[in-house]
């Protein structure tokens, strides 16, 4: 049974996940009118790595094309996941249908790209995030099918 407390732990999930993406496009913000190539040289140099490797260089052919109205675009996406994130947060927390459903598509639309990662990639974190996200769908489907279920026995 998609009991109430279950309904809330996926809401403070989604909050979170909003939360999450929120501090990342202050981030992204932060890095306005600044030399993002230089920062990403400087951090590659921190960690000890060698600037020609593989991945470094891609982190830094990836720094040297983010300009100033790439950086706005991507934190204003990232700003309105995170509002839609709180919206769903909210509505769950209010025990509202649209939430329901919310939570249950949002969450089922990423299962697919999920199995081909972990397929391709396994790894303990791809794992726990694909079982999360399979918990939060669960939930939400049930929650949904009792709903229904209260409204066909008032109705009767």
């Amino acid at each position: 049974m998609a009991t109430p407390r279950a309904v809330e732990f996926v809401a403070l999930v989604e909050g979170v996940k909003g939360a999450v993406v929120l501090l990342a496009a202050t981030g992204l913000l932060s890095l306005i009118h600044r030399n993002v190539f230089a920062l990403a040289s400087a951090l590659i140099e921190h960690l000890h790595l060698n600037p020609a490797a593989k991945y470094p260089r891609i982190f830094l052919d990836a720094a040297s094309h983010l300009h100033e109205t790439r950086l706005l675009l991507l934190a204003a996406g990232a700003a309105a996941y995170a509002t839609v994130r709180f919206i769903e947060a909210y509505g769950l927390f209010r025990d509202r249908k649209w939430a329901e459903v919310l939570a249950a598509s949002s969450g089922a639309i990423y299962v697919p790209f999920e199995l081909i990662e972990l397929l391709r990639r396994p790894s303990w974190h791809g794992m726990i995030i694909l079982l999360v996200n399979l918990v939060v769908v669960g939930i939400m489907v049930r929650a949904l099918r009792q709903r229904r279920n209260a409204a066909v026995r008032d109705a009767a």
